[in-house]
């Protein structure tokens, strides 16, 4: 066994969806106050216990809706688990919701170094790596058109160029390289191997199961919140496939 980085400890996520449907936001807030809006509980994640070791790829594979994405989200602290709790031992890059650091009337050039500062970096470290990111993109006749007029395609090269530039200790990626064309994956793939290689912890979720087998050392099968069956990746991927 290695040396867990992350631990993820009998975590549950509720979330309160409101079970009627209101039609304004002064009819939610009425009812709300006179507390006659009823709410129903829904469990995105159901008692997970999961580790990850350092330098490990760890794939996360299930439907849409099965819990993936807020799993990373708890781990990434995004969200704070209802129960439970999840232990990380270092600093980690998030490329959950590409764009989320974005502001999208604002040229590309600008949102470097805007989502950058988000990201911990300083001025003086950007202007340092500035090329080199937008080297990575291959956008750099696009640099001063403000972002409302990227594909999400680009905005993805973005934000995947700027999340790379340091080694953090864990990468988080979800669906990231779905967009864009196949050379620009590879790249990414790339690059991501690159960062395994210099001791990176990685988090994948990917709907191509191609993509989890190239580059995953170990995939978790999370189903309706819970976590249906973790292991080797070949042997995961195969149970998935027949499900």
């Amino acid at each position: 066994m290695g040396e867990p980085i992350i631990v993820v400890d009998h975590v549950s996520m509720m979330f309160n969806m409101a079970k009627e449907k209101v039609d304004s936001i002064k009819e939610y807030v009425i009812r709300f106050l006179k507390r006659t809006l009823q709410f129903e509980e829904f469990y995105a994640l159901r008692d997970v216990s999961l580790t990850v070791d350092k330098g490990e790829v760890l794939g996360l594979v299930g439907l849409n809706g099965s819990g993936k994405s807020t799993l990373l989200k708890v781990i990434a602290g995004i969200f704070k688990p209802t129960t439970g709790q999840v232990v990380v031992g270092g600093t980690i890059a998030p490329l959950i919701e590409l764009g989320a650091g974005f502001d999208f009337d604002l040229t590309a050039r600008e949102n470097i170094y805007l989502n950058g500062s988000v990201l911990g970096h300083s001025k003086k470290f950007l202007d340092s790596v500035f090329d080199e990111i937008v080297e990575f993109t291959e956008l750099r006749e696009f640099l001063d058109v403000p972002m409302k007029n990227y594909s999400s395609g680009m905005v993805s090269r973005i934000g995947f160029a700027i999340a790379t530039i340091t080694k953090p200790d864990i990468l988080i990626v979800d669906e990231i390289l779905s967009v864009g064309d196949y050379l620009f994956q590879q790249k990414c793939e790339k690059r991501i191997k690159e960062m395994l290689a210099g001791g990176t912890t990685i988090l994948f979720v990917s709907h191509s199961l191609d993509q989890v087998k190239r580059l995953c050392t170990r995939v978790a099968w999370l189903e309706k919140g819970q976590i249906k069956m973790t292991g080797d990746t070949e042997e995961v991927c195969a149970a998935y496939q027949g499900k």
